[in-house]
């Protein structure tokens, strides 16, 4: 049996400029944080001839032509894997279409345990590579790429997206004590609102292939405020950054109207009356996991926890998509 998982993530600015049809002309940047929540895949040898898929359907077929769920045919193509006498479940920490990355982190997971298959070695890079060929060519998805590369790596980092496709992957240079306070002071609370990334992403995608100039000025303004987050959280600023994150947000709910409701903005406001300092919701938008940036947690806590909110207390996760047990 081979166990592989990925991990979920929070974006920490720059969030948006990682879509080719903004990076290939611009250049994007953001800053991503891999968490201690996981995508979790199963790769398990039986007796039986047929291919068996379980996710929230069960699968059960005798040729790649025959899968339904298209990552994992995409995948079992792309790698050349035999389909037959192999079982293939997936599971997760948290739901998909909550704005913390699934699809790459179960894109990264797959692949991982498909290379593990094969005893083949792969770098995080070629990892994150295949995982966007997967999803954004092979599928065409108007999605971007910091999804797949923070899942494969872990950590806190900074990545630029080149227009020729290529991505340059950087440790945020913090130090240890700016690290645990970043951790102990960003708090998530999910919604309960789930929704398709690629639902709210696709508004964002088509205007910026029509080189819609004011969908382009708000990119550029967020890619500046991405630059702006990674040097106060360098400095150890992180009031500064939260300012910045809550700017970031006001700033994101302009690029479409199924960014946010009247309940998400009511919950919103209510955080930053009771001990916020900066948040903003995780993700595409439009549900999911909002995220807040509090020195004084308790108040926060208790506010937002009277609403109905569930919280998930996380930390990060320095790792990325590895292999727990190959046997």
């Amino acid at each position: 049996m081979i166990i592989t998982r990925s991990p979920l993530r929070i974006s920490l600015g720059g969030g948006g400029t990682d879509l080719p049809s903004y990076y290939q002309n611009h250049e994007g940047f953001l800053i991503a944080a891999a968490i201690d929540k996981y995508v979790y895949l199963t790769l398990h040898y039986t007796f039986v001839e047929d291919l068996i898929i379980k996710y929230s359907r069960l699968e059960r077929v005798k040729t790649v032509e025959e899968v339904q769920h298209p990552i994992i045919r995409a995948a079992l193509k792309l790698l050349d894997v035999a389909p037959s006498y192999l079982e293939i479940t997936s599971m997760a920490d948290i739901p998909a279409g909550t704005g913390l990355g699934s699809s790459g982190s179960f894109t990264t997971a797959l692949l991982k345990a498909l290379h593990s298959h094969q005893k083949n070695l792969v770098h995080p890079e070629e990892l994150a590579e295949q995982a966007c060929h997967i999803e954004l060519d092979l599928l065409n998805e108007p999605i971007g790429k910091q999804d797949q590369y923070i899942a494969a790596y872990g950590g806190l980092n900074c990545f630029r997206f080149m227009p020729d496709g290529k991505v340059q992957a950087t440790p945020l240079k913090i130090s240890e004590e700016t690290q645990y306070n970043l951790e102990d002071n960003l708090l998530l609370f999910f919604t309960g609102f789930s929704r398709s990334a690629s639902s709210i992403l696709k508004e964002q995608d088509d205007k910026s292939k029509q080189s819609n100039q004011a969908m382009i000025e708000n990119l550029h303004y967020v890619k500046e405020m991405g630059f702006r987050s990674r040097e106060a959280i360098e400095e150890g600023k992180l009031a500064d950054f939260a300012a910045i994150m809550n700017e970031h947000w006001q700033h994101k709910k302009k690029r479409s109207g199924g960014m946010s409701n009247r309940q998400i903005d009511e919950w919103y406001d209510l955080a930053l009356n009771n001990g916020a300092l900066g948040g903003k919701l995780i993700g595409a938008g439009g549900g999911g996991f909002l995220m807040f940036y509090a020195e004084e947690k308790s108040k926060l806590r208790h506010a937002l926890r009277a609403e109905g909110l569930q919280e998930v207390r996380f930390r990060f996760d320095f790792e990325g998509s590895k292999g727990i047990v190959t046997s």
